[in-house]
């Protein structure tokens, strides 16, 4: 008779878990189909703009060019995604080019639209706040919060290879080798210094909070951070945008 009644309980026991696994395994494929349901709307949403805006000068069709970038790669990335994480950096890719987008409208003198939301690596990299020009081992460099003939090429803002670059306008792409690398290399570390150095809105860009004081050059290579978006690494993490409300240009 204690037999049957330990049969009884580990057969319960079995059901119980196999329930509760079963329950999880739902739960998680629901989070997976509504994160990327939502990572979808954005994609579709910054289709429509790329599809529908064309620039009018050097700085709009540049921008308009990145934001058509990110929506090459926020499809393939959703092609892709198989995680929630995964989903959610779909979203980010999508928004990045949306900020693209309105980048692009202000520079034609249209209305940008309602405020995109900013993730919490755009808040911390902050934004030029003044005309600067600065010259690097004899190469000139320009940054402006405004799109003009010298500063043609937008960045939204955000972290790059562990740094933050703040969002504006600037003369050159300078931070695209450090997308696609994942580190800097010695020349970036003194243009952000001399660049942004002292620059109200920005974060504090001085040699020693670039990773140079004693580190020694041989801890250049360990930079961390972020890689490049198209980057869909099953630890890509990414941010949450939650139910933000809809909105159109």
């Amino acid at each position: 008779m204690g037999t049957v009644v330990w049969i009884v309980v580990l057969v319960l026991l079995i059901a119980g878990v196999f329930y509760l696994v079963s329950q999880s395994n739902a739960r998680k494929a629901r989070e997976l189909d509504d994160a990327k349901a939502e990572a979808r709307r954005w994609v579709e949403r910054l289709g429509g703009q790329v599809m529908s805006l064309t620039g009018s000068n050097a700085a709009s069709t540049q921008a308009m060019a990145d934001a058509s970038e990110r929506f090459t790669a926020a499809g393939s990335q959703m092609e892709q995604a198989r995680t929630i994480p995964q989903a959610k950096l779909v979203t980010e890719t999508a928004m990045e080019g949306l900020h693209y987008v309105r980048a692009a409208r202000e520079a034609m003198g249209m209305d940008p639209g309602p405020a995109l939301p900013e993730s919490a690596s755009q808040k911390q990299a902050g934004a030029v706040s003044e005309d600067r020009q600065v010259s690097v081992e004899g190469h000139q460099y320009a940054a402006s919060p405004h799109s003009g003939q010298g500063t043609p090429y937008y960045y939204p803002g955000g972290m790059v290879a562990g740094r933050p670059v703040p969002r504006g306008w600037y003369s050159e792409p300078w931070w695209k080798p450090a997308l696609v690398a994942g580190a800097w290399g010695v020349g970036t570390f003194l243009l952000m210094d001399a660049m942004f150095s002292g620059m109200h809105g920005v974060g504090d860009y001085g040699m020693g909070d670039m990773g140079m004081g004693d580190a020694g050059m041989g801890d250049m290579g360990d930079m961390g951070g972020v890689s490049d978006v198209a980057d869909m690494g099953g630890d890509a993490g990414g941010f949450d945008f939650g139910d933000m409300g809809g909105f159109d240009f």
